[in-house]
């Protein structure tokens, strides 16, 4: 009667059905001496699980809770914050030179207008005498009235 008990026990383990207290009784059978000769080849296994039961883990394993820096990373974080710094600040540089010569240019386009300003005044001066002239050369014309009419033919 316990081998039919064992047996039904081992179907139900082979399926996965079986309780713990079942599979206590399980181990304590194969761990016996005489086992059922048909049975033999589970006597392994559950031997086995005595056995591992049994073990304990003795060797320190020491846990590492410092982290390790990766300071090559650091050091082309760096360089690229470098390389940034001196781009903007070309940049930056380029601008202010850009800012300063349109100021620059302004100015002295300022001091040429006001030089040509002066210059137009002067001309304007030129052209009331030029008027003044062609009125005296018209006056000449009008006291030579036979210089006139030999003129247009």
């Amino acid at each position: 009667m316990v081998l039919n008990n064992i047996e039904q026990l081992l179907e139900k383990y082979e399926n996965g059905e079986t309780s713990l207290k079942e599979e206590q009784q399980l181990k304590d059978y194969f761990s016996q001496e005489t086992v059922a000769p048909h049975l033999e080849m589970y006597k392994p296994i559950f031997c086995y699980f005595l056995v591992n039961h049994q073990e304990q883990f003795t060797k320190h394993v020491p846990l590492k809770t410092k982290k390790v820096f990766n300071y090559k990373w650091l050091s082309v974080a760096a360089v690229t914050v470098l390389m940034v710094g001196f781009y903007l600040n070309n940049e930056i540089k380029e601008k202010k030179e850009i800012a300063l010569a349109e100021q620059q240019l302004k100015e002295s386009l300022a001091l040429v207008s006001r030089h040509f300003n002066k210059g137009v005044s002067q001309i304007n001066y030129l052209e009331t005498l030029e008027v003044a002239g062609k009125q005296v050369a018209y006056l000449d014309e009008m006291n030579d009235p036979l210089g006139r009419i030999f003129k247009n033919n």
